[in-house]
């Protein structure tokens, strides 16, 4: 089934900028990864779009904990139980919150405590063009975009991560913000970007150092790279590698002491390299909800001890770390 999410206006927004070359491939990577998906659930996502009330949206805040889209025509309980019922659909959602027309979406993740914790220390994203690495469902674009960026890319294969996406800028119609169904090798390495993010991807990738290069690779001289990931407590040459899951993920890699993730990234070449926040993941940052009805957190712990997970490896702590590309 061919998708009809439209994304004619990023073509026109990077005409003419450093991006532009990202034009002679884009539309056929867009043709390889969506609109010639064949993907079992396209058509039940499609119908959900095509069947969302068709309201105007009056008040947006996107600087609120949860993403706020409201209108000054009133759903009644039958119509917001309608839109409930098509936005469950899309379920499992795992990053948020959103509060659509009165229906608050509670995320598995509470994504707006890792953006306070870092929102803070970032450099002003006014003007910026911006890329988010492994974005989910583009909570945080919009959190970015009320910063009033020149424009804000993410990136994630997530074909439901599109949707969710979708159903948010139906009606915050912005067309400054847009999220690709691309991994990070799909990114041509221009040098184009003021800001790169890559928060919960790290420990995903069988390479770090690779990855570290291709986010270099991004942006610009002088660029801002914000990345977090899990990490544990040790000195300069240490790091986890699990023999197989680790808090039931088996796609889990390299994780790091602080001191080790830095002398990597200073290998890379970044400078100006700070950690600006360490945090215990906590079950009530990450649990299981009437959106994401699966095992959470609270299930990948050690139940007698929470300070390891299930299979006694430390439990989640996450750093932030900024830095400048050369």
């Amino acid at each position: 089934m061919k998708s009809t999410v439209d994304y004619s206006a990023l073509f026109e927004k990077i005409k003419n900028t450093e991006l532009e070359p990202w034009l002679a491939i884009l539309a056929k990577q867009l043709d390889e990864k969506l609109y010639n998906s064949n993907h079992g659930d396209m058509p039940a996502w499609e119908a959900m779009l095509e069947l969302l009330p068709d309201m105007s949206a009056d008040k947006i805040d996107l600087t609120a904990d949860a993403i706020k889209i409201e209108s000054e025509q009133q759903l009644d309980e039958t119509e917001k139980d309608a839109l409930k019922n098509k936005l469950k659909v899309l379920m499992p959602w795992r990053k948020g919150p959103f509060d659509v027309f009165g229906i608050h979406i509670d995320t598995e993740w509470r994504s707006d405590w890792k953006w306070d914790r870092l929102e803070k220390h970032l450099s002003p994203l006014q003007g910026r063009t911006i890329l988010d690495v492994g974005c989910g469902n583009g909570y945080h674009l919009w959190r970015m975009a009320a910063h009033n960026p020149e424009l804000v890319i993410g990136v994630d294969p997530g074909l439901k991560y599109v949707y969710q996406f979708e159903v948010m800028r139906r009606y915050i119609k912005n067309d400054s913000t847009f999220l690709l169904p691309f991994g990070i090798e799909d990114v041509p390495q221009l040098k184009a970007f003021d800001t790169v993010f890559s928060m919960g991807v790290f420990y995903h990738r069988k390479s770090p150092i690779d990855h570290l290069i291709e986010l270099r690779d991004c942006l610009r001289s002088g660029g801002e790279l914000v990345l977090e990931t899990l990490v544990i407590d040790g000195k300069d040459g240490e790091v986890l590698l699990p023999t197989d899951r680790y808090a039931q993920m088996r796609n889990v890699w390299f994780l790091p002491t602080v001191p080790t993730l830095e002398s990597w990234m200073r290998r890379c070449g970044y400078k100006n390299i700070r950690v600006v926040d360490v945090s215990v993941t906590t079950v009530e940052e990450q649990r299981s909800t009437e959106w994401m009805e699966f095992h959470s957190l609270e299930q990948y712990l050690d139940p007698q001890d929470h300070t390891k997970t299930i299979e006694g490896y430390p439990a989640p702590k996450r750093v932030v770390v900024m830095a400048e590309a050369p």
